[in-house]
C-alpha cells in the first residue's frame, strides 16, 4: 500500500510539473509600436490577473527574440518567423497574434479580456 501511494505520489508530482502554462511572445530585433504594445499589454495582463499563478509557478510568461540562437531554435518549435504570441499549457498551443495585432494597441482592453479568456483555457485543461 505504501508503494502503491508513493508511485501515485510520484505521478501527480510529475504531472504538476509539466502541467505549466506559458504565454509566449515573439519577436525580432527590429520592433514596431504595435509589437512593443503587444509584449507591454500580455505582460500587463499576465501580471494583473496572474500573480498567484506565476508566483506557483502554474504559469509562466517569456519573451524570446528570434533573432538570437536560443530564440531561433524557439521559433522554428513553434513555427514562428516574425511577432507572435501563443499561449501553450503543454496539451495545446493557441495562436493570440491576430488578438495582438488588432486590439493591443488600439484597444488594450479588449486585448486584455480577449487574452485573459485564451489563458483560462488554458489553465483549465
Amino acid at each position: 500500500m505504501k508503494r502503491f501511494l508513493l508511485s501515485m505520489a510520484l505521478c501527480l508530482i510529475a504531472f504538476m510539473a509539466n502541467a505549466q502554462t506559458k504565454v509566449i511572445y515573439f519577436h525580432g530585433k527590429q520592433r514596431c509600436a504595435t509589437c512593443i504594445s503587444i509584449e507591454q499589454r500580455s505582460r500587463e495582463i499576465v501580471n494583473e490577473r496572474y500573480a498567484e499563478e506565476l508566483k506557483n509557478g502554474q504559469l509562466e510568461f517569456m519573451v524570446v527574440d528570434i533573432s538570437t540562437p536560443d530564440g531561433k531554435a524557439m521559433a522554428e518549435k513553434y513555427k514562428v518567423s516574425w511577432s507572435s504570441l501563443y499561449v501553450d499549457n503543454g496539451k495545446s498551443k493557441t495562436d493570440a497574434s491576430r488578438l495582438g495585432f488588432q486590439y493591443a494597441r488600439t484597444q488594450p482592453d479588449v486585448f486584455k479580456s480577449e487574452l485573459k479568456d485564451v489563458i483560462d483555457k488554458a489553465l483549465a485543461e
